[in-house]
């Protein structure tokens, strides 16, 4: 390793909490503002801890003032329109599942883990993209929330209409998208883009508190697929949901965790989960 290596300041930082991890996007002077390396390290965080059967759940979140807001300008004005089909991004996270969940941004959705966002500030532009490709959303009181795409020329980035509208709904989505205005934390809840509003010093807490739930109350085969049933519900009818369904119900009464599910209630104790 050269000494510009061993100099180089991680943009992502990992911090392993039991059977949670919290990955926190670290540029604070600069807002957490997106760049290659950030790019980089939190999609090599996300893989090296889905594949990890020791974590259950991630926690994401940013460092200071903010969570993430967006690409940073200084690298903003250097891209070219290449950039965006640059293929150092683009390689697959998991071979099965859809190509829809294998872009620069959407392979949150890929995890198996499921990945709870603690919003501490202000989220805009591709810091709102990673907040909803997450799963779960906590905000604090004090978020701010944009697209700011049509305030910078450009257009709906990444799959953010698409999701965006999943999320919100379609009028929602146009009203943010092409006004670009900023919403507080209440809106967001009153459109659905967050689960939960919280004081400020208490949301990186509470998403703990909800991952710590998440690992140690629930069958983390069951989190997976059902994980999986909600983003690939997207792509299908209501016949195809249901037989997809009908066949992991099929296979998850042949598992291990089936049979806990039922003696920890029965016998009134703590369940001792083991697949993942």
């Amino acid at each position: 390793m050269s000494n510009n290596e061993k100099n180089v300041e991680k943009t992502v930082l990992i911090e392993r909490r039991g059977q949670i991890a919290v990955v926190t996007l670290n540029r604070p002077t600069r807002m957490n503002g997106i760049v290659k390396q950030l790019e980089f390290e939190l999609r090599d965080a996300i893989e090296s801890l889905d594949r990890d059967p020791g974590v259950r759940a991630i926690v994401l979140t940013g460092a200071g003032r903010a969570f993430c807001a967006g690409m940073d300008m200084e690298q903003v004005g250097n891209l070219g329109a290449d950039d965006i089909r640059d293929v150092g991004y683009m390689r697959p996270f998991d071979m099965n599942r859809r190509p829809d969940y294998q872009t620069r941004y959407s392979y949150f959705a890929a995890s198996n883990t499921p990945i709870i966002v603690a919003i501490n500030g202000a989220t805009a532009g591709l810091g709102l993209v990673l907040a909803l490709y997450a799963d779960v959303r906590f905000a604090s009181e004090n978020a701010v929330f944009a697209t700011a795409f049509a305030q910078r020329g450009l257009i709906a980035e990444h799959g953010v209409a698409w999701i965006l509208s999943h999320i919100a709904g379609q009028a929602n989505a146009v009203d943010l998208l092409i006004s670009s205005r900023k919403i507080n934390a209440a809106e967001a809840l009153r459109m659905g883009i967050v689960n939960k509003v919280v004081p400020h010093e208490q949301v990186l807490d509470e998403a703990i508190a909800y991952a710590t739930q998440v690992a140690e109350t629930v069958s983390p085969r069951s989190v997976r697929v059902m994980k999986r049933q909600i983003w690939e519900a997207n792509f299908q009818s209501l016949g195809e949901a249901i037989a997809y369904a009908n066949e992991e119900m099929w296979h998850s009464f042949q598992q291990p965790d089936f049979k806990e599910g039922v003696a920890h209630f029965v016998e009134k104790r703590k369940p001792r989960f083991t697949q993942v």
